[in-house]
């Protein structure tokens, strides 16, 4: 039997001051049955349903209270089940079941495990369910605001009034909870938060799986009813090695890839990308799309940088299930599907993250750790439990929601050191005395350990452009655990070189070779991504010096010779097809270019390299160890010639030799060194006539003799055709070398 609630406890409910409602209201043991309490401000009068027992208003804040004679909440008597008859001045009734006489939806293991930061399954718990309790249907309320005063939960379901679903405290975890009765799928909410200060903030949920269209901020209640279809797909990924298959990324930003011209150029829908870049990708032969941010941000112009609601998709191309049957799709054509990440920041909104509950709640309190100087946002509190399991669970939740295969995660430098983008004294040393963040190599540690141990298969790679050591090694090595980085370096010289006029080349002859020093040192992904192509940078085809043939020729031996370098593949969406305008967000690429045959002989050199590279396991197997590469002529700045070789698992069959002359002048006679005799064949020429070339190369082929030169036993002469790179390997069944050999 509960004791009777004295007025300074009912004065406290009614202030929203109380971290307990659950223990006034509801139904209580009482000396004569059971005593029911309700809280209802605007009510005229409330009445128990079945029994027809009127409560008495006893405080004018709106508390009723009443007896039911005889019930018995015992254990072992019938459960107690009742409803609420509330009527209005107005004349207007709503009857709901009560919704504190329900047991809380999350149990000690799970509060033990949150604190722990080790609840993998997270979004499981917190946020909006539909789910029934007792028989009866609504939705469970969870947030972690531990320094709250009182939480409730508001919406549509209740005209967003916070005195009508205050929540409850979970003892120690910080974790408010509260089953609101006849609450479903598409209901629109927030969470009222009192601080500790007294100022109410209003806030959108943080483990929300549906967010309003912006600029509105409300959250919303979804349960995914799709059917996948996927299965085949996902067991093959399960048992795939990557690092040793062709991986070619085509990045792409959502809504500006195309738009639709009938309805006032709006961005496609997920639906509608789910068909037409599937078909697309598929036809050029990329391995994976890459999607920039696709989490829930307020801003377009971030490119989904500055993501306000991590667990869900954006609204603006359609529903949660929409991008479920777009993932769905890309599988269903053999495409992977990697999503851009961002754990290293998130954006100052007031109705977001920042101050979640009138404190640094998910971000460090001191601005010299909290507050990112370059962008102008916040930065996680990695060195607190519950932030890391937020983030940690948030990349299981993409790869098994969503079935997403694989993520790159954004601005990893920045997350490192902890003196990123500040001057001295505008950062505090670790505890050692360094610079180098500790929390934050922890949690990528862990990141990485949970997501490669749970799911197999799946993608991790880090955008990483400084030369901390181990970055894709594994953590038992003292690494950070990811699959692959991102090789910022080889952007940088290649792009360089490929800017100087050819007669500057010689100069810069070693930026193109010099990769090749710490090609081994990690698993690198070769990016040019929409980084390159924005920020008065100019496209690609922009960048290249010369005249507008030379420019073409330019650009399709850099995707040549960045096809054939050690390292997998990643190309900002319209460069395939050499995009002349810098990229813009707002805009569509420029698709009409494709009728230009010069536009579309790059595409069609994009579809061959990617085809090639499937074909030939020389250029993938032995990606990332020194015995996949040998350089053939790495020197030869004069004349703007580079060659060397790959070679796959089998060196005795799997080579192809790449041929690089990046002078504007054909050479013909070239004797180039190769490492065995009998016929070579071009497997791919950037000056075919079918790319928009002359047609200058060596007939399609060559026969090597025993001459050794460059180092080879054998050698050929080529003409190599000017601002050109050719591709050679041994054909199919090859000449014996001569007896005398």
């Amino acid at each position: 039997m509960t004791a009777p609630v004295s007025t300074a406890q009912l004065d406290r409910l009614v202030a929203r001051d109380h971290h307990d409602p659950h223990a006034i209201l509801g139904a209580h043991a009482s000396a004569e049955g059971v005593t029911i309490r309700a809280l209802h401000p605007a009510a005229e009068s409330v009445i128990v349903q079945p029994s027809g027992v009127e409560l008495e208003r006893v405080h004018p804040g709106g508390v009723f209270e009443g007896e039911l004679r005889g019930a018995s909440l015992e254990a072992g008597a019938a459960p107690l089940t009742y409803e609420l008859e509330i009527r209005y001045p107005d004349g207007a009734t709503w009857t709901t079941h009560d919704p504190y006489r329900f047991a809380p939806t999350l149990s000690d293991l799970d509060e033990h495990l949150f604190r722990e930061g080790r609840h993998e399954q997270l979004w499981s718990k917190m946020g909006a369910h539909v789910r029934e309790l007792d028989g009866v249907a609504g939705v469970s309320f969870a947030v972690w605001a531990p320094a709250a005063r009182s939480v409730s939960v508001v919406g549509d379901f209740n005209f967003w009034d916070g005195r009508l679903h205050m929540m409850r405290a979970l003892g120690g975890s910080g974790i408010w909870e509260l089953f609101v009765p006849a609450v479903g799928d598409g209901a629109r909410y927030k969470f009222e938060i009192r601080a500790q200060s007294g100022e109410p903030l209003v806030k959108a949920d943080p483990f929300a799986f549906q967010t309003e269209l912006p600029p509105q901020t409300a959250s919303i209640v979804h349960t995914s009813t799709y059917d996948w279809q996927d299965a085949e797909f996902l067991a093959a990924r399960a048992e795939a090695e990557p690092y040793a298959q062709p991986v070619s990324v085509y990045e792409v930003h959502l809504g500006s890839w195309r738009l639709n011209p009938l309805q006032d150029n709006r961005s496609l829908t997920y639906l509608e990308l789910a068909d037409e870049l599937a078909s697309y990708v598929s036809d050029l032969g990329f391995t994976h799309v890459e999607l920039m941010p696709v989490m829930a941000h307020p801003f377009s112009g971030s490119w989904g940088y500055q993501v306000t609601s991590y667990y869900a998709p954006t609204p603006r191309f359609g529903s949660p299930d929409d991008f479920r049957a777009f993932v769905d799709r890309m599988h269903e054509h053999g495409i992977g599907v990697l999503l851009d990440w961002v754990p290293a920041h998130f954006p100052r909104d007031s109705w977001a993250l920042a101050r979640f509950d009138g404190t640094a709640l998910y971000e460090h309190d001191d601005a010299r750790r909290g507050s990112h100087p370059e962008w102008g946002t916040l930065i996680f509190n990695y060195g607190r439990n519950e932030v890391r399991n937020f983030l940690v669970a948030n990349a299981l939740f993409w790869a098994r929601e969503f079935h997403a295969d694989g993520i790159r995660v954004d601005a990893v430098a920045s997350m490192l050191y902890l003196d990123y983008s500040r001057k001295a004294g505008e950062w505090v040393p670790n505890a050692f005395g360094g610079r180098e963040d500790l929390e934050a190599v922890a949690f990528l540690k862990e990141l990485n350990e949970v997501l490669h141990r749970d799911e197999p298969g799946v993608i991790s790679a880090a955008e990483e452009s400084t030369a901390w050591p181990g970055v894709s090694r594994p953590t038992y090595l003292g690494g950070l655990g990811f699959g692959f980085k991102w090789n910022m370096g080889w952007m940088h010289d290649t792009l360089g070189y490929f800017q100087q006029d050819p007669i500057h080349r010689r100069y810069h002859h070693h930026e193109l070779t010099f990769s090749l020093v710490y090609a081994f040192s990690e698993n690198f992904v070769l990016p040019l991504s929409h980084d390159e192509v924005v920020h008065g940078k100019g496209s690609l085809i922009d960048r290249m010096p010369g005249d507008r043939w030379q420019q073409l020729a330019n650009l399709r031996s850099l995707y040549a010779f960045m096809w054939a370098h050690p390292g997998k593949k990643l190309l900002f969406m319209g460069q395939e097809f050499a995009q002349q305008a810098e990229w813009s967000h707002d805009r569509s690429l420029d698709w009409h270019l494709l009728e230009s045959g010069e536009n579309a002989g790059v595409q069609s050199l994009i579809r061959d390299l990617n085809r090639v590279l499937r074909e030939t396991p020389a250029l993938y197997e032995v990606d990332f160890e020194g015995r996949g590469f040998y350089w053939v002529e790495p020197n030869d700045a004069d004349a703007n010639v580079v060659a060397f070789a790959r070679v796959g698992e089998d060196p005795s069959t799997d080579v192809l030799v790449c041929v690089c002359n990046l002078s504007p002048v054909p050479r013909p006679g070239y004797r180039l060194g190769l490492p065995r005799s009998g016929r070579w064949v071009e497997a791919l020429n950037t000056d075919s006539s079918f790319y928009g070339g002359t047609d200058t190369g060596s007939l399609g082929g060559v026969d090597a003799e025993p001459l050794p030169w460059h180092s080879q036993p054998c050698s050929a002469e080529l003409t190599l055709p000017p601002l050109g790179v050719i591709w050679l390997v041994p054909e199919a069944r090859p000449v014996p070398a001569p007896a005398s050999a």
